[in-house]
């Protein structure tokens, strides 16, 4: 007998990514990264972004511990995002702020 899991607070449509419900800027993946990176408890994690329910920090931490695979490869391919962006040549116009000293 197959049981389908429900995660309150969390919304997954098809292959986008798991998201907050009431916050849908706010992925699972996000809250993971804090966990990952800070060793942050749930509750740390609501102090830190007080806009933060405990009930969806909760939530999001077990759609992850359900899910590893999917949010982990998430964070991998976000980081390999980053690391693709910050080793290409800066653009024209950040070339130009550079060059009048703004950045």
């Amino acid at each position: 007998m197959a049981v389908d899991l429900v995660y309150p607070h969390v919304k997954k449509n098809g292959a986008e990514p798991a998201r907050l419900e009431r916050l849908p800027r706010i992925r699972v993946a996000q809250i993971v990264m804090d966990y990952l990176a800070h060793g942050w408890s749930v509750e740390e994690m609501c102090r830190q972004h007080p806009h933060l329910r405990l009930a969806e920090a909760h939530s999001a931490m077990a759609y992850y511990f359900d899910h590893q695979d999917e949010i982990d490869a998430e964070i991998a391919a976000e980081l390999t995002e980053i690391e693709r962006l910050a080793s290409s040549p800066p653009s024209p116009f950040l070339q130009r702020l550079r060059a009048k000293g703004i950045r």
